[in-house]
């Protein structure tokens, strides 16, 4: 009997439709760990944000760069690792 607690369109998989889940799953376990390291990567960058934009001359502002490329990585990252990990988790 399949299980009811499973979506609909997981409950009859074969073996390896089961596989290719649990590695996609896993693929965006990863993505998601890695946008959680950029988060505090991008905490630290902010205490050298407002100083950077405030006296830097012109257009050079490393630190303000460098923290903007943070973020687009957690977004992108982010994103992705949640669609990846659609679903219901497997219990180990």
């Amino acid at each position: 009997m399949a299980n009811s607690l499973l979506p609909p369109e997981e409950r009859n998989l074969t073996p390896d439709q089961v596989e290719a889940l649990d590695k996609r799953r896993d693929l965006g376990h990863t993505f998601l760990v890695i946008a959680g390291q950029f988060a505090v990567i991008a905490t630290v960058l902010l205490l050298w944000v407002g100083q950077d934009l405030t006296y830097s001359p012109g257009w050079a502002h490393p630190m303000a760069y460098y923290f903007f490329i943070a973020l687009g990585i957690i977004v992108v990252f982010g994103i992705t690792g949640v669609v990846l990990r659609k679903g219901t988790p497997r219990i180990d």
